[in-house]
């Protein structure tokens, strides 16, 4: 279909088709008249990110688009349309007792029943850049649609406030419970602790094993310095037993045994000459032999007697090693069994601490649930109430009247096309040639038509070639 042709079938119907708009126009205008005017009360609440006075921190995704989102279904649950009938006290009112009754004759809950009426007519509509939720209720009061817009904010943020608090206060009867278990625990680990520190004589575990390690240690060193001395000793022993005894240095540095080494030098100096100037049998030459021989018996003997005291001098270093090593040995007994105990202690002091630790983080979660399970203020907090609106939001008059008009258009140009299909007819040329499939070669004027200038000038129709002659061929 040419939009010529559909123009000339909106002519040939026009009266159908304004019938139909005037029809459907004035049917808009008669409902809109006669419906009840319905009145829209708006309250809204922020959803608040400021840190938790309580537990410091900040609320998990506060201003995310999910959080918003599940704020916006605990808005529309029962359980906040529940606590309005409650908070109202509606499910007390005979007059709504009575409605209820005939409405479900007695089945369910009044509660539910009416919980369910006022969640039809709320709308709760979250920002999409910022964290406020917008809570509206439709009502043909518009005080009671006022008072229901904001009674639904306020079983809100109660319900947010439980639904805090709640959970709060079970971890708080938990952790109550499992801080006297873990105080139980610190008892008994503090009183095993005691109990061996008792047994092992333990009062200052450390400081007692730091002094044991220095006396360790200073035996150490002195049984080394021991062990060196006697190994000298030794030496000096053996060599005191040989023929070089004469030359060990506590005989050369002995000034008895250096007199009579003197006397000895004069002596046989003297002997010599006596020797030179008196017979072998001379009286004093035998008396400067026996000088000497008496001379060489006392440097023998004092030798002797020096030579007796590095002996002495090395077995006393002997005995002084030995009973170094042997109390090294007691020492280090002693202190390994210190070790034994302090590691002994030592687990049992970690077993006290870890308790302790346990015990003390148990008590500050019992405390911050405890804060959190008394608190009266939660992150969602009112930003304007509902007030009672001046003008009702339905029904809207112009916008319907405008709908109407639209869809009152399509209607009538609906109704029109379904006429001229059911009754088709023949409204132009090109008609004709859909019909008969010739070509059209003139337009002859209707009947009706006036001539312009006294007849000599042709119609406008009579100078319109709609058509062109057959093709060569074909039947004109």
């Amino acid at each position: 279909m040419s939009f010529g042709q559909f123009l000339s079938i909106l002519k040939a119907r026009r009266w159908v088709a304004l019938g139909v708009l005037l029809l459907t126009v004035a049917t808009t205008l008669l409902v809109s008249l006669l419906l009840p005017k319905q009145y829209t009360a708006t309250a809204s609440v922020v959803v608040d990110s400021k840190p938790d006075p309580v537990s410091a921190i900040l609320y998990s995704g506060a201003a995310s688009p999910g959080y918003l989102a599940t704020q916006v279904d605990v808005i529309q649950s029962e359980r906040v349309a529940v606590r309005v009938v409650r908070n109202l006290k509606l499910n007390e009112n005979e007059q709504v007792r009575q409605q209820w009754l005939e409405a479900t004759e007695g089945t369910g809950s009044i509660e539910t029943w009416l919980a369910q009426n006022f969640q039809q007519q709320m709308e709760v509509r979250p920002s999409r850049e910022s964290s406020v939720i917008s809570v509206s209720y439709k009502a043909p009061d518009p005080q009671f649609a006022a008072g229901l817009a904001n009674a639904f904010v306020q079983a809100y943020l109660e319900t947010s406030l439980e639904l805090r608090v709640d959970p709060a206060k079970q971890y708080s009867s938990f952790f109550d419970s499992r801080a006297k278990e873990a105080r139980d625990a610190l008892e008994k680990a503090q009183a095993r602790l005691s109990a061996y520190q008792k047994e092992k004589g333990i009062i200052a575990s450390d400081e007692r094993l730091d002094v044991e390690n220095a006396r360790l240690a200073e035996l150490s060193s002195q049984a080394v310095l021991l062990q060196a001395l006697a190994s000298e000793s030794g030496s000096r022993q053996s060599l005191s037993r040989g023929a070089q005894a004469e030359r060990m240095q506590e005989v050369l540095n002995n000034p008895v045994i250096g007199g009579l080494k003197v006397d000895l030098s004069r002596a046989e100096g003297r002997l010599q000459e006596l020797s030179a100037r008196l017979g072998d049998k001379n009286p004093q030459l035998l008396e400067a032999k026996a000088n000497i021989d008496v001379l060489r018996s006392k440097i023998a003997a004092e030798v002797q007697s020096v030579t007796g005291g590095v002996g002495v001098s090395n077995t006393i270093t002997r005995q002084r090693e030995a009973d170094t090593r042997a109390a090294l040995e007691v020492q280090r007994s002693k202190v390994l069994r210190m070790k034994a105990v302090r590691d002994e202690g030592a687990v049992l002091t970690r077993d006290v601490e870890s308790a302790q630790r346990a015990f003390e983080s148990i008590t500050q979660r019992f405390t911050q649930t405890s804060l959190e399970s008394q608190t009266t203020q939660s992150n969602i907090n009112l930003l304007t109430a509902a007030s009672p609106p001046l003008e009702p939001s339905s029904p809207k008059i112009v916008l319907n009247s405008l709908l109407s008009i639209f869809v009152g258009t399509l209607l009538a140009v609906g109704a029109a096309l379904l006429m001229e299909l059911n009754n088709r007819r023949v409204r132009n040329a090109e008609d004709v040639t859909a019909a008969l499939g010739l070509a059209v070669i003139g337009i002859l004027p209707r009947p009706n038509t006036r001539r312009l200038r006294g007849g000599n000038q042709p119609t406008l129709a009579q100078q319109r070639m709609v058509g062109r002659l057959a093709a060569p061929g074909k039947g004109a």
